[in-house]
């Protein structure tokens, strides 16, 4: 229901206005003071806003121009009314921003009409502010292995239905990005796509977020919220951590998913919409069921088209693609344009285990690159210990025990230097070696490092 706000000085015309547009099926709030027009704007939320120019406490462009000073996401279409109205004033209050300018006594017929185009103005504007915040996000999915090739595939086959999919994977593996691909190749892809990530929110706001409420029924909040599931109306909601939702609130889900409808809180008329819901997990939601924890009836509903996005650790050949991918984002986010990184470095990138996954890796990247500001070329020495420290060697990959040893020596040396910060001599002394000992020993190695 479009939510209509009035603000005009004359009742006759307030009380006609409010029961034309109820009528019309509108929600309609109205006020004669400009004053108060502006405290219902701060604490709710209204498509449009009819507003009369001579007001008995404030001039009504004036109130117009402070709209300026709200999130632009809170912001209403403004339709302007006057009984004096003069070209100049027509003017004036379109370059203010409003949608449009209408004289008194008002067309019942041309306001309707108005007001109707406003409403259409106002949802897609918002929707424009939704898409604009997305531009930021990649939806590529980087890597030439097995399981890479794998997903694109699958997505460019799933994403153009309205099946629901659910997305299992461990925590960092990627799981906001295969969703974000998803709606961006599917029929919805110029509609808005809305996240919520359900281990975030406390289980007392969780269904407030989800389905939003009306007449003030959170206390300390605004007069009303819309929720997800309304926000992502003709678009996608992926809901992210599903398996952390409580039962109660699963329940409100499932009945929302079945009949494509919900009641906000605080509501008495429910709400249809049109939503694609993507879910993702990173928990075996067939044990949680078997726990209690999760319904299955819950379940059957959102694993319609399942995914099942592999840890980095069993697709590493895509480890120095994501590296350079990275790297080449940070670089212009850090105003460095050309950051490169050596062979060495990606191969010891290679060999950690990567309990974090891909947002592991990009952390550990953009930590690099803020505290050697100086570098444009990550080395094998720029990374942080725990990846010298955790980095996976198998035993097979040595013939001899020479080798092994060498190895481990390599690696252990380079550690220290990390440690030091590229100084040598204090790498020397806390290897015990005179700096003259050490670059013999580095050489016989073949380790290789730039001094800072």
């Amino acid at each position: 229901m479009n939510h209509i706000l009035v603000v005009d000085d004359e009742p006759e015309i307030r009380q006609l206005l409010e029961e034309i547009l109820r009528e019309e099926g509108y929600a309609v709030s109205s006020t004669p003071s400009g004053v108060e027009a502006l405290v219902l704007l701060r604490d709710a939320t209204y498509d449009v806003m009819l507003l009369d120019v001579w007001l008995p406490d404030r001039d009504g462009l004036e109130v117009l121009n402070d709209l300026s000073t709200l999130e632009a996401e809170n912001r209403p279409e403004v339709i302007v009314i006057s009984g004096h109205a003069t070209i100049e004033t027509a003017v004036r209050a379109t370059k203010l921003g409003a949608f449009d300018f209408l004289e008194k006594p008002l067309s019942l017929e041309r306001t309707l009409i108005v007001i109707k185009n406003a409403i259409e103005a106002h949802r897609l504007r918002h929707e424009n502010l939704e898409l604009r915040r997305q531009f930021a996000f990649e939806t590529t999915i980087t890597g030439e292995s097995v399981p890479a090739k794998a997903l694109r595939q699958q997505i460019k086959l799933m994403a153009p239905t309205n099946g629901r999919v659910l997305i299992y994977g461990e925590s960092g593996s990627g799981k906001e990005l295969i969703a974000r691909a998803i709606h961006s190749q599917s029929t919805r892809q110029d509609r808005v796509f809305v996240e919520l990530n359900c281990a975030a929110i406390p289980e007392d706001f969780i269904e407030s977020e989800l389905f939003g409420y009306r007449n003030g029924a959170m206390p300390g909040g605004p007069a009303e919220k819309r929720g997800t599931f309304e926000r992502a109306n003709g678009g996608t909601l992926f809901l992210d951590e599903v398996a952390d939702m409580s039962l109660k609130t699963q329940a409100k889900v499932l009945r929302a998913l079945d009949e494509q409808s919900f009641v906000p809180v605080g509501a008495t008329q429910p709400i249809s919409v049109d939503t694609r819901v993507i879910a993702a997990t990173n928990k075996n939601l067939e044990e949680e069921i078997a726990k209690g924890n999760f319904r299955e009836d819950l379940f059957y509903r959102l694993n319609v088209i399942p995914f099942f996005v592999p840890p980095l650790r069993e697709r590493k050949e895509d480890i120095p693609l994501l590296a350079k991918e990275f790297l080449r984002s940070f670089g212009r986010e850090y105003g460095r344009p050309r950051i490169e990184i050596g062979e060495d470095a990606l191969e010891l990138l290679k060999q950690y285990h990567w309990p974090g996954n891909v947002r592991e890796l990009k952390n550990v990247l953009e930590r690099v690159i803020i505290l050697h500001p100086q570098s444009n070329r990550i080395e094998r020495r720029h990374l942080p210990m725990l990846v010298h420290r955790n980095a996976t060697r198998r035993t097979d990959e040595f013939s001899t025990l020479q080798d092994a040893r060498e190895a481990y020596e390599r690696e252990y040396i380079l550690r220290k230097i990390d440690e030091c910060h590229g100084n040598m001599s204090r790498a020397a002394e806390a290897l015990g070696l005179e700096r003259s000992h050490l670059y013999r020993k580095m050489k016989a190695l073949g380790v290789v490092v730039r001094e800072q």
